[in-house]
């Protein structure tokens, strides 16, 4: 009788071997930080997505997750994590579009404490599940309006935006502490570029990090 296979490790085109592989594609495109190339490694992406695209997870793409959105290409979260971290070790971070929740488990591996937020009802509960999966208890989740932040937990040392946006949300800027990073794909639905802000005394540090793709950020919940 064949052994029952984990989940969590996969096999096939799900196995550590094949996310080894996509982790040496991330090194090669520029990816530097270990400690993010290793939570690739060790985070079974194709938890994240429906079971007829798991064969798909490993791939450096986008793919869909339902109700319009995506969860973003590798390299996009590893890029936008090694950013975030910046030599820093921030213990309190806000994210804005939970998803699918990969990018969340992603931050909830480096990060003390995970604040996330989605506006959609359906995919904030698998994203609750498949971080259950994970033992993954230091993930704070809610149902809500990105761009309102959650003030209640704020100042948070870094805020992480994984939707588009013609104008950072003032309210979003107002809850990252002095000295915070906030990582944010600004620009219009055909032209963004991902931008870090660090926020200083009398005001932000702006620097371009490359051009990107996202879907918009939107106000309200469903």
């Amino acid at each position: 009788m064949n052994a029952r296979v984990n989940p969590l490790n996969g096999i096939g085109m799900t196995s550590l071997r094949t996310r080894q592989r996509l982790v040496g594609r991330l090194r090669e495109a520029g990816i530097r930080n270990e400690a993010v190339l290793q939570v690739m490694v060790d985070i079974p992406r194709h938890l994240f997505v429906e079971e007829a695209l798991a064969s798909r997870a490993y791939e450096n793409t986008a793919l869909p997750i339902g109700f319009g959105q995506t969860i973003s290409q590798p390299f996009i979260v590893a890029l936008m994590t090694e950013a975030l971290l910046d030599g820093r070790s921030p213990r309190k971070v806000l994210e804005i579009g939970t998803g699918s929740a990969y990018q969340t488990a992603v931050l909830a591996t480096l990060i003390e404490q995970v604040y996330s937020l989605e506006r959609v009802g359906r995919l904030l509960e698998r994203a609750a599940e498949r971080l259950q999966l994970l033992n993954l208890n230091n993930v704070h989740l809610q149902h809500g309006d990105g761009s309102l932040g959650w003030l209640e937990h704020s100042p948070y040392d870094s805020i992480i935006v994984t939707a588009a946006t013609q104008e950072i949300p003032p309210l979003l800027l107002d809850q990252l502490s002095v000295g915070g990073l906030l990582i944010v794909p600004l620009g219009s639905p055909t032209s963004q570029e991902l931008i870090r802000l660090e926020r200083k005394i009398n005001g932000f540090e702006k620097r371009t990090l490359g051009l990107v793709s996202f879907v918009p950020l939107l106000e309200g919940v469903l």
